[in-house]
């Protein structure tokens, strides 16, 4: 198979290659190995620069004309399409099948450009646009009236197109697509996942972490609501906040009014193959508090490195951490730190968890996503669906 991925994505190059911002690049380089060939699409920064995440050796990138984003800069985003649309048309004389991530208008382009080249087309899906669009933007009707227009065309293309989401709330939308694979987002290797047993010698702390960007939707101004809670009855409570967002500052200035500036570390983005699983293993219990979630793979990264989870009951949450996490109502500070120091304080309650979620990792690892994925991607070009 010779495939194409297209997610919105930006993307930086200097002397060293192609690299990107987000962790899905990882998952998506991910593929390589089991394809004949693999060609990401996403816009470039004519600035050169590096970033988080560098392409694999072998793994090929197609570049678009770059716009900052969707909804800060819509005109340049549709100026673009064109441009982007003849590279793609292009593309296709070396491809045979492509997985469109959206909705986004490019991605309902290229999708129709695909199929008038008679190439196999599955599109993607990973989060819920109008819910994301609403709860980032507030008070932006437009966007969430575009939001929605793009998640109609793009629900109703899938009628006639294979369709792989995240989480089975997507597969609940998704579900007259004329075939649908629910996969799990995972960055864990096999190599990375700590046995239960191992993880339960570790030495205790009482230290919390958090993963995620600092955006309305992650919900992170609780956190140092959650941290003020557990000082109230021990003061040795600390803090790991990994991630970078908007609201950074805000969450700074959160903790200096609390004076709990000295209980926390906001370490910035710290990326998943380098620092960050030894901040996983760290932590005496991993916290997630979103507002909206697909099915967040934090939680997995948590799992596989042997640390118990305390999350929100939102999205695919519920579902992606069965029995392996203690689930709280959003926007709950007390409920969050009563649930860590329960599993603070019961050494049961956290051997179950710790048991529990090593074995939800090592269902879903890199490694057998991405053969699912190849497997269905392989089925769809076969006539399979």
């Amino acid at each position: 198979m010779r495939l194409g991925v297209y997610t919105d994505y930006t993307y930086h190059r200097d002397s060293a290659g192609v690299s990107g911002e987000r962790a899905f690049v990882r998952f998506m380089t991910g593929l390589r190995p089991l394809v004949a060939r693999l060609v990401l699409i996403g816009r470039l920064d004519p600035t050169p620069g590096r970033s988080h995440y560098p392409l694999e050796p072998g793994v090929e990138f197609l570049g678009l004309p770059y716009y900052t984003s969707l909804t800060r800069r819509p005109i340049k985003a549709i100026v673009s399409l064109g441009r982007s649309a003849v590279r793609f048309w292009r593309l296709l004389d070396e491809l045979d099948t492509v997985w469109l991530l959206g909705p986004y208008i490019h991605t309902i382009g290229f999708a129709l450009i695909a199929l008038v080249r008679r190439r196999t087309v599955v599109l993607g899906v990973r989060q819920d646009f109008p819910i994301y669009a609403r709860s980032r933007h507030p008070g932006a009707r437009w966007i969430h009236l575009a939001a929605d227009i793009l998640e109609w065309s793009f629900r109703a293309l899938a009628r006639r197109l294979p369709v792989v989401v995240v989480g089975p709330d997507l597969a609940r939308n998704y579900r007259r697509s004329r075939a649908l694979l629910q996969l799990t987002v995972s960055l864990i290797s096999e190599s990375d996942l700590v046995p239960a047993d191992l993880a339960l010698a570790r030495p205790r702390t009482t230290r919390v972490l958090s993963v995620g960007r600092l955006d309305t939707e992650k919900n992170p101004l609780l956190l140092a609501d959650v941290l003020a809670a557990l000082h109230v009855h021990d003061s040795s409570w600390q803090m790991d906040i990994a991630g970078d967002g908007p609201l950074q500052e805000a969450l700074t200035d959160r903790l200096k009014t609390l004076e709990l500036q000295d209980a926390a570390e906001l370490h910035g983005y710290v990326p998943i193959d380098q620092e960050l699983p030894a901040l996983y293993r760290a932590a005496d219990v991993f916290l997630h508090v979103s507002f909206t979630e697909g099915l967040p793979q934090v939680l997995f990264e948590a799992f596989a490195a042997g640390t118990p989870v305390v999350a929100t009951a939102v999205g695919g949450v519920p579902n992606a951490a069965a029995d392996a996490a203690i689930l709280i109502p959003p926007d709950d500070a007390q409920a969050a730190a009563s649930a860590i120091e329960h599993v603070h304080s019961d050494p049961e309650l956290r051997a179950r968890l710790v048991r529990s979620g090593y074995e939800r990792a090592r269902g879903h690892t890199l490694e057998g996503q991405a053969k699912r994925l190849v497997e269905f991607l392989q089925s769809a070009a076969t006539g399979g669906h």
